[in-house]
């Protein structure tokens, strides 16, 4: 597990590392600014979607995904370093990506753990990195420019989970 600054209120992150084919090394913040915080969805279950991050011929990861059932937090890639995540190389040079697990089009896997635990680590790496608490840069994967993918999608709550990362932080 990487090491923050004390004033950061992280949840506990279980640290499982992405294949090093999936990210690039870098030296955030200092190469990169880090200003944007993109959401995803999955579309595939906690467990699938960590094999896909772990397999070397895949070519994608995140720095986090919150499990459905119980929020639990798996970190994949360090902040430090450049995940694989926006499908656009400016962005993903400049955000952290938090996976969801779930379906785009299953509101069922929204739960309240899961939004609770993902606002409390949105809210620490906001405020490790300066991120305004905004739409403009807490962003769904949908709303990258180029994107060619639809997360987090039409039942994401926006205002509840940007609620609960303001009160987080």
């Amino acid at each position: 597990m990487e090491e923050r600054p004390a004033t950061a209120t992280y949840p506990p992150t279980h640290w499982i590392p992405a294949d090093n084919a999936n990210y690039t090394v870098s030296s955030r913040p200092d190469a990169y600014p880090v200003d944007f915080l993109v959401i995803h969805v999955t579309q595939e279950t906690f467990p699938d979607a960590m094999r896909i991050f772990q397999d070397p011929r895949s070519k994608v990861s995140a720095h986090y995904m919150v499990a459905s059932a119980d929020g639990y937090i798996g970190q994949f890639v360090r902040e430090k370093d450049i995940a694989w995540h926006a499908g656009n190389w400016d962005y993903n040079t400049r955000s952290i990506g938090i996976e969801h697990e779930g379906w785009i089009d299953r509101p069922e896997y929204f739960t309240d753990a899961m939004y609770r635990s993902s606002a409390r680590l949105a809210a620490a790496v906001c405020a490790r990195h300066g991120i305004p608490l905004t739409r403009e840069r807490i962003i769904g994967h949908v709303e990258v420019p180029g994107s060619t993918h639809t997360d987090p999608g039409p039942y994401w709550d926006w205002d509840r989970y940007v609620g609960l990362i303001a009160a987080a932080g």
